[in-house]
């Protein structure tokens, strides 16, 4: 770990010297780059100087236990110091667990009605609500990009971004099959029934990050249409775009703009574009994806809502919570940070092996 640390600390005083240089200073993309460089690593080389300021006062402390003089002071010294010691280690090695780049980004998230027809529809709108609760409880906004209303209620799918600080950090976790166990409304003999919902959760990406050539792309506009399909704008300011070689099919109808639509459609597909390309390089990985809490695929099955126990369970970290009722109006934050504790353990575990 020193020596990781020792490395850090150069490569940091590197960026400082680099960050002088005029050639740096004038060029724009190049000081934002090496600046963010600089600081994503300046958290790291602060806790380290802490680390050997401690270590020294520690080792000072320890010289002056066996003089009579002074044993009582150096002991109590010692005992303060060692413990502050061990905190600040500890601390050390989760700023050096690597970070995931995508953590600071915005997301689009795509939910879509899945097993159990109607009643599937309804609790996608649920999952919806959820997480727009969520969302407004963390000071982040929503924009809808695309929906399409489900006959009885809910969204048979609903594609929309949420903005604000650190989003993918806390959203990235819930990618995957949401189980729902009710009574539907519908349900004459009071039965339970089992419907599923599919999310997805995809960092944004920038124009630079990934080129999509027009030649590759198959662009429709349509009339836009609501609940059972009928039509609520008589423009054709609808878009769906296919990408031709991936077979990607995005759509976009929330504005009465077809220009806005198709803009935010493209933003889309580049978005999925890139989320597809990031998945078949970490399953060429493998071994790595195994030590994920979640691959990120939708077939993957993460999290029941029971509505008769008042129980939701993720599957996978072993976690139930008996507050439904809370959690399906926001309160998602004790699951959340289950979730980001086993991450953290896992990752820790795996740079333990690896030193």
């Amino acid at each position: 770990m020193f020596e990781r640390l020792n490395n850090i600390v150069k490569k940091y005083e590197e960026l400082k010297e680099e960050l002088t240089k005029e050639e740096v200073l004038t060029d724009y993309n190049k000081l934002r780059k090496l600046s963010k460089e600089q600081s994503d690593l300046e958290e790291i080389v602060n806790k380290y100087e802490e680390y050997k300021a401690t270590k020294k006062a520690l080792d000072e402390a320890e010289s002056l236990i066996n003089d009579p003089e002074f044993k009582e002071i150096a002991e109590g010294e010692v005992s303060t110091l060692s413990e502050k010691l061990q905190e600040i280690n500890s601390e050390l090695e989760i700023l050096l667990v690597p970070k995931d780049e995508n953590d600071g980004k915005n997301v689009i998230m795509e939910i879509r009605g899945a097993a159990g027809g109607d009643e599937a529809n309804i609790f996608a709108g649920d999952l919806f609500r959820m997480y727009s609760y969520y969302a407004e409880e963390n000071g982040w906004k929503i924009e809808v990009l695309n929906s399409i209303e489900g006959a009885s209620g809910g969204y048979s799918q609903i594609e929309y971004m949420v903005k604000g600080d650190n989003v993918y950090s806390k959203l990235k976790y819930e990618s995957g099959s949401h189980r729902v166990q009710r009574v539907p409304e519908t349900e004459t003999q009071g039965r339970v029934h089992t419907s599923t919902a599919t999310v997805l959760v995809m960092p944004e990406v920038e124009d630079v990050d990934i080129d999509v050539k027009e030649s590759d792309l198959k662009i429709d506009v349509y009339h836009s249409s609501g609940a059972g399909g009928q039509s609520v704008n008589t423009s054709n300011s609808a878009v769906r775009i296919t990408h031709i070689p991936t077979g990607v099919v995005v759509a976009c109808q929330t504005e009465r703009s077809q220009l806005k639509n198709k803009e935010n459609a493209m933003r889309l597909l580049k978005i999925k574009l890139h989320d597809e390309m990031k998945q078949r390089q970490e399953q060429e990985i493998g071994a790595e994806r195994k030590s994920k809490i979640g691959t990120g695929d939708r077939s993957e099955k993460i999290r029941t809502y029971n509505y008769p126990q008042n129980r939701v369970t993720d599957h996978r970290i072993n976690f139930s919570i008996m507050e439904l009722d809370r959690v399906m109006d926001g309160n998602l934050s004790p699951i959340i940070e289950a979730l980001i504790t086993e991450d953290l353990r896992r990752k820790l575990e795996g740079n333990k092996e690896s030193l």
